[in-house]
């Protein structure tokens, strides 16, 4: 049966006692975020001293951090390499997959049909036989008849190559629905199902479904090594598989800052798959169509879907479901306007709206409150890496690099006519440098994720793709801690937001 609170989206669903509990729960990550940032500006104001030795511990902190997250980076990026160089039709010679069919889910709204057309593409050329894939269109009514043009044509050139292709209009305002991601995925796999699935008499667990963005492009075999792990996971029903987003479709086109921020959220992701217990399911990811039909789809009434049906799945099934990391790549757009100020605008919106992710905190608290299935080591396990996580997001990069400073302003001229005073900064300093060293390793990854840069490009340009990690300094709190404090703080007001979609801008120059 599915679990009594899986579909809550925000305190305001629920009534009397329990809305007052989720309330506060919402209210929690905001109010830990000011709480630290304004401490950390008073304590500079009347115990500079204590602010200065709190400053520098901070430093050591976030250096040791630094190394350790980097050693993470390095590893998977070694073991992404070596999986993009293996022949996974091979590994899978002697395990039986012949009954398992790919399911791919393209939610869409207003983007163009070159962006549509160019994951078409790669779907096609990838390795996994075309009669055994399930492609699904989902498109928006509310998008008008540009969408509509853009499912005409994409069917007349793709509807023939697949085993089954299906266009499915998600219409506007539905009840219960918040128009986004969500909602048009979990109509659209409904409609899959009984309109492929049951009346074809396919097995839900012989099916494998993979949630795209509209711009996902899969590298060769991604759906073999898919497979693989499905079949050799420990519980296969019991699991959700997530890629590693690499952001380089038009990263050539991207501005320095965008390129930034898209290469920084990939490494978090790289990260993030060396450590398995604290990974969730993020943007485009994969599970059996059985489980997702069990949990009742992707939830439709929040922002944050790709990562709610991971804790969706982990209630329904009492703590019993992972996410399988598959140190394998997909690729994706780097935020890309018409505009220099419009792409800041859309790097800072689509930030913001991955950092509203905080949504999910008070869920998760929420349902391990009600579910007495779960062990207490596990829920303290989650509740921490969730907390902590969205704290640090929002606090660590303005104490590193603008609140560090304060005990000298506001210390007064007692506190700056002492030694520590005097050395405050250059020991900030060095302990910045020495973190920033890892900046290295960062150029020499990226550069190894690069595509073949287009002819109409200079030389010159592999020079800015190494220069361009200057601008970390920058970018981590403008685009990492603001919008994490941006979106703690409309969640500690109640001040819900709903689902922006990032446009997708393709540069078109002279040469093309």
């Amino acid at each position: 049966m599915l679990y009594e609170y899986s579909r809550v989206g925000r305190a305001s669903e629920l009534k009397g006692k329990d809305r007052k509990i989720y309330r506060a729960l919402e209210i929690m990550p905001g109010f830990f975020t000011w709480l630290t940032l304004l401490g950390v500006v008073l304590m500079a104001w009347v115990v500079p001293l204590w602010a200065a030795f709190f400053i520098i511990v901070f430093d050591i902190y976030w250096l040791v951090k630094t190394v350790y997250l980097s050693a993470h980076l390095r590893v998977n990026w070694k073991r992404m390499r070596g999986y993009l160089k293996m022949d996974w039709e091979k590994r899978l010679q002697n395990i039986k997959y012949d009954h398992v069919l790919q399911m791919v889910i393209l939610p869409f709204y207003k983007e163009g049909l070159d962006v549509v057309l160019a994951t078409m593409e790669k779907l096609v050329e990838s390795q996994w036989p075309q009669g055994k894939m399930i492609i699904i269109l989902a498109y928006e009514q509310r998008a008008g008849e540009e969408a509509e043009k853009v499912v005409k044509s994409v069917y007349e050139k793709y509807g023939n190559k697949f085993m089954h292709f299906l266009a499915v209009k998600h219409p506007d305002g539905l009840e219960g629905e918040m128009p986004g991601k969500g909602s048009n995925i979990a109509y659209a796999a409904e409609e899959a199902r009984k309109k492929i699935l049951d009346k074809n008499n396919i097995k839900y667990e012989n099916v494998l479904v993979s949630a795209f963005d509209i711009d996902t492009r899969v590298y060769p075999q991604y759906f073999l090594c898919l497979t693989w792990h499905f079949l050799t996971c420990e519980k296969p029903y019991r699991s959700s598989f997530q890629p590693v987003p690499v952001y380089n479709n038009n990263i050539w086109d991207a501005p320095a800052f965008s390129r930034v921020v898209a290469v920084s959220g990939t490494f978090w992701q790289m990260i993030q798959q060396e450590r398995p217990e604290r990974l969730s399911t993020f943007s485009s990811h994969s599970m059996s169509f059985k489980t997702l039909y069990e949990v009742g789809y992707w939830q439709k009434n929040m922002v944050s879907e790709d990562s709610r049906i991971f804790w969706n799945s982990l209630l329904h099934f009492n703590g019993d479901y992972q996410v399988v990391p598959l140190s394998y790549p997909v690729s994706l757009d780097a935020n890309l306007a018409p505009t220099f100020l419009g792409t800041i605008k859309n790097v800072y919106k689509q930030q913001r709206r991955w950092s509203w992710g905080v949504e999910n905190v008070p869920y998760i608290l929420f349902g391990f409150l009600r579910n007495k299935k779960i062990s207490l080591s596990k829920k303290l396990r989650f509740a921490f890496v969730q907390i902590e996580g969205f704290w640090s997001l929002a606090t660590n990069p303005l104490i590193i690099f603008f609140l560090g400073w304060l005990p000298l302003f506001l210390g007064g001229q007692n506190f700056n006519k002492t030694l520590l005073s005097y050395n405050l900064p250059r020991v900030t300093r060095n302990l910045m440098t020495l973190a920033m060293l890892g900046l290295i390793m960062s150029a020499i990854i990226s550069m190894s994720l690069l595509p073949p840069m287009p002819a109409r490009k200079k030389k010159y340009k592999y020079l800015f793709m190494v220069l361009q990690w200057i601008l970390i300094p920058l970018t981590i709190p403008i685009f990492g801690a603001i919008p994490g404090v941006d979106s703690q703080t409309r969640l500690l007001l109640g001040k819900y937001m709903g689902f922006w979609a990032t446009p997708k801008h393709k540069k078109v120059t002279s040469n093309e």
